[in-house]
């Protein structure tokens, strides 16, 4: 057993770099792990300087300065923030609480229907698997509204915290773009003159990651969009509220999709029953389902993602478990990086005796 130990330390950790790269790996997941509600806003800065980065270094291709072309940016950001303040939040804001005021109406359909089933089909569903699914669903409203009231009572700090990041948000993307060179030349004065593989790793990585955030914002605006349109159309209620569940759906591969039907379907029946108009939304919903992950995911991250399903789910998962949406959100650019820490990290055969 000892000799099999130490032939996998000289095959994997002779190498000084590796070293010095498993110590900064640790030092930085330990830290996120230790620190992660408080780094939130940093990160999520860092997230939307990645989201500006490639239009700050196109303005920069002619001859335009970073810091105009980081003040450019971040006034485009301040933009979008006036209009989601102003033009959307009030919208969204109107359409669910419309949707909370007919949610028992929509609930006593739904029961109605499920009380049908035992006597349509009593080979397959029994009055008492009703009742539990029943008793399951109103057990389910009842810790909803309870969380909702325990949100309400937070929501005074919870809006003076907001709107304290609200402030300081615009300005840590500003430095982030303006002085990017500058922090990461900071950054790099702790590590060892010689850092060979931290380098490679971040190359690849650093690519990637902007890749995948300026991809999976043009996805869901993608997703949001022709959602919208399409429910509008259809004259489907709450569009707008409907369209932007199944664009954030997007952040969560293969599960989100399944899960946004649910709430799709339970107010195209609830206006609809069923009916035509039913069945052409359902067609329609599943055929910007199918355009999204046969055409659009491949079109976005061809070059950013290369991750068996199995290894984006269990990414999903893991990464979940720890840092909640966040860590949903960033469990591919994570499952990317482990990936290329694999595939860099040196080995060295051991010397046959």
């Amino acid at each position: 057993m000892i000799n099999i130990l130490k032939q996998w330390y000289e095959r994997y950790f002779t190498d000084p770099q590796t070293v010095i790269f498993a110590f900064i790996l640790i030092i930085g997941f330990l830290l996120i792990v230790v620190m992660n509600a408080h780094l939130m806003p940093i990160l999520i800065g860092i997230i939307i300087a990645y989201l500006f980065e490639g239009l700050v270094v196109r303005m920069g291709q002619v001859n335009l300065s970073r810091s105009i072309a980081a003040s450019f940016a971040t006034a485009l950001m301040l933009t979008a923030i006036v209009l989601t303040l102003f033009v959307l939040l009030p919208l969204l804001s109107k359409q669910l609480s419309e949707l909370i005021r007919e949610m028992p109406l929509m609930l006593g359909e739904g029961q109605q229907l499920l009380s049908q089933l035992p006597q349509q089909y009593p080979d397959y569903v029994s009055t008492q698997q009703v009742e539990e699914l029943l008793a399951f669903v109103r057990t389910e409203v009842t810790t909803l509204g309870q969380r909702v009231v325990s949100l309400s009572l937070a929501s005074v700090v919870g809006v003076i915290t907001f709107f304290v990041y609200l402030i300081l948000l615009p300005l840590m993307v500003f430095f982030f773009l303006k002085d990017k060179e500058l922090i990461l030349g900071w950054l790099g004065g702790f590590l060892p003159d010689e850092r060979r593989l931290v380098r490679e790793v971040w190359a690849d990585l650093d690519i990637k990651i902007a890749s995948y955030v300026r991809g999976k914002f043009l996805e869901i605006l993608i997703i949001w969009i022709t959602s919208f349109i399409a429910f509008s159309l259809m004259g489907l209620n709450y569009a707008m509220l409907v369209s932007l569940l199944v664009g954030i759906s997007v952040i969560v591969p293969y599960v989100g999709a399944t899960v946004v039907t649910i709430p799709v379907a339970l107010i195209a029946f609830s206006q609809w029953g069923v009916t035509s108009e039913f069945g052409y939304l359902l067609v329609i919903y599943a055929f910007i389902q199918f355009l999204d992950g046969n055409l659009l995911v491949p079109l976005l991250f061809s070059e950013v993602v290369n991750l068996h399903p199995i290894a984006i789910i269990v990414s999903v998962v893991f990464f979940g478990s720890l840092w909640g949406i966040w860590g949903v959100f960033f469990a591919i650019p994570l499952a990317t990086f482990i990936q290329a820490v694999i595939k860099a990290w040196p080995s060295h055969e051991p010397a046959a005796e």
